[in-house]
């Protein structure tokens, strides 16, 4: 998770064009419909998604600078933002999005070497610098499934589920809350462990349907488990 960030600029610019393609197409019916995010329409997804890149533009200056910059002004600021902008058309969210996308780009582009070394105060804490492209990359991929427009984790590039599969997985093996278990991606001979392998269940299938499931994004149809039962019931994650 520490690899050169501006690697991972291409996949975000891929990402974000499949986005603003798919938002391009949404009616002001469809942007006002619920999303996959309870209580959430998909115009809030989308406001959530404008402002995200603009928080992470803060952190990029703060590392930038040295100045203690937080992402969020704070969390009201926050909430009150993205009810304020969830109430707009979609040509509004379509350009916000664009824009917001385009300063988050800038602002990469404008970061001397030694800077990505920096911790920034991010939303749930102190964070590195270096980790910035891929926390929007994550953003733009997972609230793409949330819009329900048919973008699904499968859809996803297998560089960015197997990416995603060991984050979560790393943040599961440091939380008491979750079950012990062995994963197994198809085709893969290393196994993720969570917990006490002594006796757990491996759960194996392809790497986007393990990390749909482990966020939230999907019920696991395609997962299989040794021994045969129910899927583990990992926490929420967050």
């Amino acid at each position: 998770m520490t690899s050169d960030p501006l690697l991972l600029t291409g996949d975000l610019a891929e990402a974000n064009d499949r986005l603003l393609r798919t938002v391009a197409g949404l009616t002001a019916a469809d942007v006002a419909a619920p999303s996959l995010l309870p209580g959430w329409t998909r115009a809030h997804v989308l406001t959530h998604l404008a402002r995200n890149a603009d928080g992470f533009v803060n952190l990029l200056t703060a590392a930038r600078t040295g100045e203690p910059i937080p992402m969020y002004a704070s969390v009201e600021a926050r909430n009150a933002d993205i009810e304020a902008g969830a109430g707009r058309g979609p040509a509004d969210l379509l350009d916000d999005l664009r824009r917001s996308g385009q300063r988050f780009d800038a602002a990469v582009a404008q970061m001397p070497a030694e800077a990505w070394g920096a911790m920034v105060q991010a939303r749930r804490g102190p964070w590195p610098a270096a980790l910035l492209v891929w926390g929007r990359l994550r953003e733009v991929e997972v609230h793409h499934v949330d819009l329900a427009t048919g973008y699904r984790p499968a859809d996803w590039p297998e560089a960015f589920a197997q990416r995603l599969l060991h984050e979560v997985t790393t943040g599961l093996a440091g939380n008491p809350a979750a079950p012990a278990m062995v994963l197994r991606v198809d085709g893969a001979a290393h196994e993720l462990v969570v917990g006490d392998p002594e006796g757990a269940p491996t759960v194996t299938g392809p790497a986007p349907e393990l990390a749909a499931w482990l966020t939230g994004r999907g019920a696991g149809e395609l997962l299989t488990v040794v021994p045969d039962g129910p899927l583990p019931n990992p926490p929420e994650w967050i």
